[in-house]
């Protein structure tokens, strides 16, 4: 189980900033403002360049690395294995032998060729 405690992830996490490409003129292109977190417990790497603001990014790239966390923390459900009923696999049964049939009726008689 992953803590999503933000000051708890703050300590776990490792923050790099780069230059965020795309639109946004000079500024962006200027300004290291795109945020990547990597969550050294889980792996998790989460990365935020929508706005031109670095503390924006951060916090958008911690609410979404949350999410994540929170999706790992999640049990998974056990799988029941299911069984057809007796009377579905006789109907498969019943079905396959009117098929073998049809296709026995395709065949040439012997003696005759076509």
């Amino acid at each position: 189980m992953y803590s999503t405690n933000r000051a708890m992830l703050e300590r776990e996490v490792v923050i790099e900033t780069y230059r965020a490409s795309g639109p946004g003129g000079q500024h962006r292109n200027v300004t290291e403002s795109a945020v990547r977190l990597t969550h050294t417990p889980s792996g998790v790497v989460v990365v935020s360049a929508d706005s031109r603001s670095q503390h924006r990014n951060k916090d958008m790239a911690f609410e979404r690395l949350i999410r994540r966390l929170v999706v790992l923390n999640t049990p998974r459900k056990k799988r029941i294995p299911t069984r057809k009923t007796r009377a579905a696999r006789e109907r498969i049964l019943i079905e396959k032998k009117q098929n073998t049939r049809t296709k026995q009726m395709r065949k040439p008689v012997r003696g005759e060729e076509a």
